[in-house]
């Protein structure tokens, strides 16, 4: 962005910036326009047919392992809580 010069008697301490200026484009991309999608069923349609069926299965092993090693300290957590609710003359179990 190039600012212009101030060259009246009064002249502002900031000079003038042009605000719509855009700057040419040196390198113009040869990639396609990405076309809008109207819904979330078309994004990941779109992003499944693009994807190979063995990277999803990779992902969904990893997510479910995540998901497993997540389940497992919180269901040890309800077992100590059931076991200590069972030790309390509270409620008889």
């Amino acid at each position: 962005m190039k600012p212009s010069q101030n060259t009246r008697s009064r002249a502002q301490k900031f000079p003038l910036v042009d605000y719509c200026y855009q700057a040419p484009l040196l390198n113009p991309s040869g990639a396609p326009c990405v076309k809008k999608s109207n819904s979330l069923r078309d994004i990941s349609r779109d992003y499944f047919d693009a994807e190979s069926n063995r990277e999803f299965v990779t992902e969904a092993a990893v997510a479910g392992t995540l998901v497993v090693m997540a389940i497992v300290p919180i269901m040890a957590g309800l077992s100590a809580v059931v076991q200590l609710l069972r030790s309390l003359p509270l409620l008889p179990f």
